[in-house]
């Protein structure tokens, strides 16, 4: 067993330590690394690109049903076969079907006014050539452009933004209750259920095209979605917004103010569309998804058991040199870009259209508004070993 099997899903790692050194020293083995977390419970980690896509493709073989984060690892998910991510197809396959019609692309287009206003009232501030803290404009941005969507109340959108990152981040210090790290997280979740339960209850009164409506009107197997499996998807359809949006232009700013890519980002915003897929390679918001093997199976030469669990680390595959020429730097440009930071196969990320717009229109925005670039304060990363990325960073800019 390595330091680095032994620390990879420390939290601390991810807010105060070397997590990438952590990445390369696993990629460097010649097979998985096995976390033994206590007596009866244990993970093998991915951290290869050609491994990623044999486990979030086969997802007969792996499946999402038992949990899908390391918080959950050794107990019974009480989503699986209710929420999008904790069901395998074809029942999957269903519920995604009617949600992912309302986030194509299109739709999602005659949105743009709409994230376009939301961005430059996230950014205003910045304006004013005081202190700007850019990381916490960012992550209440996706809750707001996902409550739009969804037909949330604006003045509720502040407390889902807190509740969110609670329950992506209970280990932080800033969100952690008296009670410890469960308690953190079965609160965010009892208050984020029963806040949607309310808004649910209250939709079906009055159905409209929001997507609070479209999954109530979602049918699987002949029967509406039943309100237990309609709370647990708005849940998990803002969450995944809450967590793969911000982390990218945190990431963006805090490795690059100075160096001199912003100037030459905000000379040519042609490069938007690919500089964003490579903010979203290297920032890899989401740091890891969790899969239960079905049966005895075989990954890069390591025996894999039926029952157990395997950990794709995706900061890690998406530095997969193997996978990624010159991995470690930041290519405006850079084509093909196979990230893996939406996830693989059945279960990529069905928010993605939003989340490639609203970071397109936010990286044009704030470039085009904005010049100069510097930092105001010692950035602060969330202690998560689920979400990575910034929850404080203080910056400065001049107006163009």
């Amino acid at each position: 067993m390595t330091s680095a099997a032994t620390t990879i899903d420390d939290p601390v790692l991810y807010s105060d330590g070397d997590y990438r050194s952590v990445w390369e020293q696993l990629r460097g083995l010649d097979g998985l690394s096995w976390k033994q977390v206590d007596d009866r419970r244990g993970f093998w980690s991915v951290v290869k690109f050609d491994d990623a896509h044999q486990v979030l493709h086969d997802a007969e073989t792996f499946t999402s049903e038992r949990g899908t984060m390391l918080c959950m690892l050794g107990t019974q998910d009480p989503a699986g076969g209710r929420q999008l991510p904790a069901t395998d197809p074809p029942r999957h396959t269903i519920m995604r079907s009617s949600l992912q019609k309302a986030l194509a692309i299109r739709p999602i287009d005659r949105q743009h006014d709409m994230i376009r206003d939301l961005v430059i009232e996230a950014l205003e501030p910045l304006a004013d050539g005081g202190t700007f803290d850019f990381a916490e404009a960012m992550l209440a941005l996706p809750v707001a452009v996902g409550g739009a969507a969804m037909g949330l109340p604006r003045e509720d959108w502040p407390q889902l933004v807190k509740l969110l990152t609670a329950s992506s981040a209970p280990e932080d210090p800033d969100y952690l209750l008296p009670g410890g790290t469960q308690a953190t997280l079965d609160n965010a979740h009892r208050e984020l259920f029963a806040y949607f339960q309310d808004i649910s209850h209250e939709r079906r009164k009055n159905l409209g095209d929001d997507l609070i409506s479209v999954l109530i009107k979602t049918e699987i197997d002949g029967r509406p979605m039943s309100p237990g499996e309609v709370i647990s998807n708005c849940y998990s359809v803002l969450l995944g917004a809450a967590v793969t949006t911000p982390h990218s232009p945190t990431y963006v700013l805090a490795e690059h103010m100075g160096d001199g890519l912003l100037d030459e980002w905000a000379a040519d915003l042609s490069a938007t569309p690919t500089a964003v897929e490579e903010a979203l390679r290297l920032a890899s918001p989401v740091s890891h998804f969790m899969r239960y093997a079905v049966t005895d199976t075989e990954i890069r030469g390591t025996k894999i058991k039926a029952g157990d669990a395997v950990a794709v680390w995706f900061g890690a595959v998406n530095r997969d040199e193997e996978a990624f020429p010159d991995p470690l730097t930041f290519q405006l440009r850079r084509k093909p870009n196979r990230h893996v930071a939406f996830g693989l196969g059945p279960h990529y990320c069905v928010g993605h259209n939003v989340a490639r717009v609203t970071l397109r229109i936010l990286f044009n925005e704030l470039l085009s508004r904005f010049t100069g670039f510097e930092p105001a304060g010692a950035p602060v990363r969330l202690r998560s070993n689920f979400v990575a990325g910034y929850k404080q960073l203080p910056i400065a800019a001049r107006t163009r």
